[in-house]
């Protein structure tokens, strides 16, 4: 992706984070469901670690055998092929760096930058051990983080996401309240906070974080909705797995009522080819004719 173009792209989804209204970014793992999500409309797409490693065959970062799980490498990859695949911004999930240190995530958020990211989500989870980093260090991987986009001289939305409702005990909202706003002041543009879909939650969480708000839906429940949490104070509403995983089931559906009944009642629902024939046609062509956002022109 050339350089304007990529810095068009986070312009305008630094924008959208600044505008004074909530929006629902829905998460992709390849290039085919990207363009699908960005045919409906929608301003701006994440990619979801999860359904990539999935759609590879692999675990979801899985850090007790790093052989079954997707490396940086081979994620940003196909970061690169969705953000080429679509003419709207693209938020990667960059799960927690891929590495503990600052100066890995700093490493990482300037690849994700090259393959054509808009912006970028970091973990404050140590998977390795089960449990949080330590604050300082949390907040020094994300200062480490905005040091390597301000060098770059890119507008890249990071998004530093604290799991404190991912672990049990009590404090977790104040624990989630104290970790965003020093992530905000060491330089996150967003913060995220999964684990929660409770309207009234979110309303504290957004009246006491002094950034904007991103929450997830569908990781537990299928109740929620979007509006609704936009309403109650959120900035950004993402899927994370979600839709892969119900592809995923889908995909096990067909293939069990093919076996034991042989018969294929799940066609029923698919897209025609002609429709997404013209789909897929219409997204190369907007790339080979318009490869920069029109806010850029």
């Amino acid at each position: 992706m050339d350089p304007k173009t990529r810095l068009a792209r986070g312009r305008a989804f630094l924008e959208l984070h600044r505008a004074n209204r909530g929006f629902v970014m829905p998460n992709a793992w390849d290039p085919g469901s990207a363009v699908l999500l960005a045919a409906e409309g929608f301003e701006a797409i994440g990619t979801t670690s999860a359904g990539i490693a999935f759609s590879l065959g692999r675990s979801d970062y899985n850090v007790r055998d790093s052989r079954l799980a997707v490396g940086r490498e081979e994620m940003l990859e196909v970061v690169g092929k969705i953000a080429a695949a679509v003419s709207i911004p693209v938020n990667a999930d960059l799960e927690a760096g891929y590495g503990d240190a600052p100066e890995d995530v700093a490493d990482t958020v300037r690849m994700a930058m090259d393959a054509g990211a808009a912006g970028g989500n970091i973990e404050d989870t140590d998977a390795a051990h089960g449990r949080l980093f330590d604050e300082q260090l949390a907040v020094a991987r994300i200062a480490a983080a905005r040091a390597a986009i301000d060098a770059a001289g890119c507008s890249f939305v990071l998004n530093a996401r604290t799991d404190a409702f991912q672990f049990p005990g009590n404090g977790a909202l104040r624990i989630a309240i104290q970790r965003a706003n020093r992530f905000i002041e060491a330089g996150a543009d967003c913060v995220f906070v999964p684990g929660v879909t409770d309207p009234s939650l979110v309303s504290t969480l957004a009246r006491e974080i002094a950034g904007p708000l991103n929450i997830v839906m569908g990781l537990n429940e299928a109740g929620a909705s979007a509006f609704s949490l936009i309403e109650a104070g959120a900035r950004r509403i993402s899927v994370g797995g979600s839709i892969a995983r119900s592809a995923m089931a889908l995909v096990r559906r067909s293939a069990q009522e093919l076996r034991t009944l042989g018969t294929v009642s799940y066609a029923s629902s698919q897209i025609p080819q002609r429709e997404l024939n013209s789909v897929f046609e219409a997204a190369l062509r907007a790339g080979l004719s318009s490869p920069e956002l029109s806010t850029a022109r």
